[in-house]
């Protein structure tokens, strides 16, 4: 075990039912409602679907920076761990696919926070979770106002917001195991007609890796800095205004490869990487600037419009090939062999890609919210457009019989990959929540029109002279949604709904279908002092639906971009939620649960090259969809104390579609991981802090989805400090 914290060069009980945090939105005029899913006034009890809140006392009880950590205690989540930090997010909902989150609406204050979110959703990049002060989670049918991707849901991350005080800050240290450090500090103010906000999140690590007969690295370096000023009317004025300015830099430095390990040699020590990843690294850098203007027009209606331009780039820099292998298909086996072998082995040949890409995202949307007493009706509208840009090439080494890797050839940019992706959409919806007595009906509907386009040059044409070719898909849409909620009596909801799910075909797939499912859910809520609980059946149906080959899922160079029609699966299952708080003398103990079961079948027959899915006949389950999944918290509260040990347990899952028992090989034993955490306050504005990732030292396979083994973080041990004014 060692400690340090060298700079380099530059929930968790759910508050189901309970309002956003006080401190969400400065102001007394609701204002900056639009950027909100749930609004300032936390209706979460009436919502008629799935609907989580991740309140700021809930992210600091365990004060996680993986945001797969963070959400697995809502129901219906199912996050794929790959590097052990969640620097790339494995996010899927209700059975969707899990791969680079790209199945699930990602936003950040109310825009959508993917780098390409229509063309290229895969998520490289995602918000920093440790700097955000609350997540609001949706699925099921309300979240049909927040595409373009419908089934599974949405997650919306609420960055911080400036203090209601003419000034205050805070200032968050810690240090661990492996190298871990954090620095997170903010400080703002509000006046009588501005107000401004300064953010600074750090974070780094070792790594917890170590590089066979080598001596590089396995850690990252990850820099997040956040920068507000809003100004407004006098809360007096006819049409009380606010217009806040936001601007975002982010980069990050990491070590991270695809390649993991054989069986055997994770049996032997999992902690380990083969010496042909001793090159990968990963450097990208994000911009993000947005614009938020609030009108309120009059008692009953109010214009919430923003608009957003974020610029990512990246360049993942791993080796691809082995001895002229692609990892999945042999690659890691010459590799694995190679560092088994007596040191008078020869030498291998490894490739490395340099997996160049820019990304644009950039739109504006507005909502107006009119109240017309029994009626609450939304009206919204989103012109976007995004792009990918691949500019990649291909660097060859030699690794010889001292583990030392010489290139032997440098690549040209483009010549192993030179496309854009592109799209260009329009998205509106109308939602109508009635009341009527005792009953809330939801209904909605949502139109996209998009364009999704492939612009390709080719491996020859570096310079983009000539006319590419050319792939183009328009797609138009109508999204209906319909939800009932009936309260029972002043304890007990009722609620139930249906509502088409849709995802968009990926670009240069002319003759792929659109993803498109009927989901339904049923469900109750039960709310009575200390106690809150929620059970909700949900069945997606889906005519189709896609599967896209990309190298994190393995796919060798030939197949990825493919994407195949799956057509009808079905997914169902049941999901649950239970809080309740013991009291005694002067300490509280609130214990929570979360529970998931899922039952997946594809309904017919097909071939593909997608390593997960394969070869698929009548009656397979879907991959990586864990049958079972559990996880308790309980708390112990005094004074000024508190800890917290949340058991977090997951059942075996196959890595390939199939039925019946799965073989070792394509399958993930169950696992249970335990993570420990107390807080004791030294005075009103100080605190320290003990937390303990996987406190009983779990070994654990994360995911097989490379061609080979990749494991889980090993317990870490990690202190804090946080003084607040």
């Amino acid at each position: 075990m060692h400690f340090s914290f060298n700079f380099k060069p530059a929930m968790l009980s759910l508050a189901v039912f309970t309002a956003l945090s006080s401190a969400a939105y400065a102001g007394d005029n609701d204002d900056m409602e639009h950027l909100t899913i749930f609004g300032a006034d936390g209706a979460v009890n009436d919502i008629p679907g799935s609907a989580h809140v991740i309140s700021q006392d809930d992210l600091e009880k365990f004060d996680f920076t993986d945001i797969m950590r963070t959400l697995t205690s809502v129901p219906g989540v199912y996050v794929l761990e790959e590097d052990g930090y969640g620097l790339r997010p494995n996010i899927g909902m209700r059975g969707t696919g899990q791969n680079r989150s790209e199945k699930v609406t990602i936003m950040e204050d109310g825009v959508l926070a993917a780098p390409a979110p229509y063309s290229a959703p895969s998520a490289y990049y995602f918000p920093t979770v440790g700097r955000m002060q609350q997540i609001e989670v949706l699925k099921g049918t309300s979240s049909a106002m927040y595409g373009p991707r419908t089934t599974g849901g949405v997650v919306n991350m609420l960055s911080r917001q400036i203090p209601e005080e003419a000034l205050a800050g805070q200032l968050n240290l810690s240090a661990g195991e492996d190298g871990y450090g954090k620095v997170h500090g903010f400080v703002g103010g509000s006046g009588e007609n501005i107000a401004t906000l300064f953010e600074v999140f750090r974070y780094q690590a070792d790594g917890f890796k170590d590089i066979n007969h080598s001596n590089a690295e396995t850690g990252f370096v990850k820099n997040d800095i956040l920068a507000k000023v809003l100004v407004h009317s006098d809360n007096a004025a006819k049409y009380y205004q606010e217009l806040e300015f936001k601007v975002k830099y982010s980069d990050e430095d990491s070590d991270e490869t695809y390649m993991g390990l054989k069986q055997t040699d994770f049996d032997s020590n999992p902690y380990t990487r083969y010496s042909a990843s001793q090159l990968d690294n990963m450097s990208t850098e994000h911009k993000q600037f947005q614009i938020n203007h609030h009108i309120k027009l009059s008692d009953r209606f109010t214009l919430g419009t923003s608009a957003y331009y974020n610029d990512f780039s990246r360049n993942w820099y791993k080796t691809s090939k082995v001895n002229g292998d692609s990892l999945g298909s042999g690659g890691i086996d010459a590799a694995a062999a190679f560092d088994n072998a007596s040191s008078d082995e020869n030498s291998i040949t490894v490739d490395i890609k340099a997996n160049s890409r820019a990304y644009l995202s950039k739109g504006i949307q507005t909502t107006l919210d009119a109240d017309f007493r029994d009626h609450q009706i939304k009206f919204g509208a989103r012109y976007h457009e995004d792009e990918m840009d691949r500019f990649q090439w291909v660097d060859k080494y030699l690794l010889d019989a001292t583990f030392t890797m010489t290139q032997t050839s440098a690549g040209a940019p483009g010549t192993d990959s030179n496309r854009v992706d592109s799209a260009k959409a329009i998205a509106l919806f109308v939602h109508d929540e009635y009341t009527i007595g005792d009953f809330i009906i939801n209904a909605g509907l949502r139109y996209e029109d998009m364009t999704i386009e492939r612009h390709d040059w080719g491996k020859s044409d570096t310079g983009r002279s000539l006319s590419p070719s050319h792939k183009e898909n328009n797609v138009d849409v109508l999204l209906p949604s319909l939800a009932v909620s009936y309260r029972v009596n002043d304890e007990l909801i009722v609620l139930g709904g249906i509502q088409k799910g849709f995802a968009p075909p990926a670009p240069g797939n002319e003759a792929t279908d659109n993803e498109e499912s009927i989901n339904y859910e049923l469900g109750l809520r039960y709310n009575q002092s200390s106690f809150n609980g929620e059970a909700l059946l949900f069945i997606s149906d889906y005519d189709n639906m896609h599967g896209n080959c990309t190298a994190s899922q393995g796919c060798n160079d030939d197949n990825i971009g493919n994407q195949y029609n799956a057509g009808e699966v079905e997914v169902s299952g049941l999901e649950v939620k239970a809080g309740y708080e013991f009291s005694a003398k002067n300490i509280t103990i609130p214990v929570d649960l979360t529970y998931t079961h899922t039952q997946t079948e594809f309904q017919n027959d097909f071939t593909s090259q997608l390593e997960t899915w394969g070869n698929v006949a009548k009656g397979d389950e879907l991959p990586y969809v864990p049958e079972n999944q559990l996880q308790f918290t309980v708390g112990v509260v005094g004074d000024n104390w508190s800890s917290n040990l949340l058991v977090r347990y997951m059942a075996e899952i196959r890595t390939v579609a199939g039925q019946g028992n799965a073989s070792q090989a394509d399958s993930i034993d169950s696992r249970t991981v335990v993570d420990f955490s107390t807080h004791y306050e030294l005075s009103n504005n100080q605190k320290v802090t003990l937390n303990i990732d996987n406190l009983l030292d779990e070994d654990y396979v994360s995911t097989k989805t490379h061609g080979s083994i990749m494991v889980g973080k090993p317990r870490s041990f990690t202190l804090g400090y946080k003084y607040s004014f």
